[in-house]
């Protein structure tokens, strides 16, 4: 009998909290079911800190409130690769770190947290080229740099997943799945993200294409989707904190039913490959921006969360992919019984 693929659901779960505290997260994300998160931006009684900046003792208690909520990291969402490729003036307000100086200190940075959260995975993302300039241009120095990426991540036992997204050299299917074949590094694998395609101004037919030039390095899903009846042409440079269109997966243009209809067959074979890398399985990471989002991140809140995690649930549900939520014999568990 041909075994259920079967996918774990994750969510970047400071768009689930009002005021981004780990508490308002974890109680959000417990209440709908899910065990995995993915961090990126959190208050642990300190202010709003992106995941890069947590001290050790933040960590130390992030760490026993996930043993409270049963909640285990997905990934670390860092903003790895969201700065400047070259030093040069733009009009943009995107930062250039020398590369080395960068790799010692953020890549590193990055490395420790995954190992202090128990995870396998770091998001991250392919360099800001010039606006204005063609990104195939800048391929044979984003290939050189995130190969270095990728090298440090595997001598730490770590995956690196290299988000599609608008603005960046990787921002579109084609970009990204050369990126890959060029860096050609067991470490390092695509993400792909439906509403990081169709917010360029791209339609179905050119979301599911790339989807399928990607297919061969998706490593793992973020889950987001985009409607704009007066977005119909591409285009060349994003304002992303102008982008409020954003819908469930099962409302969207990005064509989730049929993407995911397909990728169910390549979860088996997917499986094998993450679990031989320590990586627990299928990721399909939550993060719908349904009430907004931007640059470094976006918001859903906790009403928000609960109606894109039944969309998807009703897409996998028709295409016949498996998960878990937490149900009785979770909480029983929880209490001894």
């Amino acid at each position: 009998m041909t075994k259920t693929p079967q996918v774990i659901l994750s969510g970047f779960a400071d768009e689930a909290a009002n005021h981004k505290t780990a508490i308002e997260q974890f109680a959000a994300f417990a209440a709908l079911g899910l065990e995995y998160y993915s961090l990126r931006f959190v208050d642990v009684g300190n202010g709003i800190k992106n995941v890069m900046e947590l001290t050790k003792s933040e960590i130390t208690k992030l760490r026993h409130l996930e043993g409270e909520y049963g909640m285990n990291v997905a990934s670390i969402g860092s903003p790895i690769g969201k700065v400047k490729l070259l030093d040069k003036r733009d009009g943009t307000k995107n930062r250039f770190v020398p590369f080395k100086k960068y790799l010692k200190s953020e890549v590193k940075k990055a490395c420790e947290l995954a190992h202090a959260f128990e995870t396998k995975l770091i998001r991250g993302f392919s360099f800001y080229h010039p606006k204005g300039t063609d990104p195939w241009e800048h391929l044979p120095q984003t290939v050189d740099q995130l190969g270095e990426i990728a090298e440090m991540c595997h001598r730490s036992d770590l995956t690196f997943g290299l988000e599609i997204e608008a603005n960046l050299v990787g921002q579109t299917g084609p970009l990204l799945a050369e990126l890959h074949r060029r860096v050609n590094h067991p470490a390092m694998v695509t993400i792909f993200d439906g509403g990081n395609i169709i917010s360029q101004g791209f339609n179905t037919a050119e979301c599911v294409e790339q989807y399928h030039a990607m297919k061969p390095s998706i490593g793992w899903m973020h889950i987001k989707d985009y409607r704009d009846p007066n977005l119909r042409t591409r285009t060349a440079h994003v304002d992303e904190d102008k982008l409020k269109n954003y819908v469930p997966a099962d409302e969207g243009d990005s064509g989730h039913t049929q993407i995911l209809q397909d990728f169910a067959e390549e979860i088996p074979r997917l499986e094998r490959r993450l679990k031989r890398r320590g990586i627990p399985g299928v990721i399909l990471d939550l993060e719908p921006h349904l009430k907004g989002g931007g640059q470094f991140g976006g918001f859903s809140g906790p009403d928000g969360m609960s109606v894109a995690l039944k969309g998807l649930c009703r897409i996998l549900d028709f295409v016949g992919i498996d998960y878990h939520l937490r149900d009785f014999e979770d909480v029983k568990a929880d209490r001894g019984f």
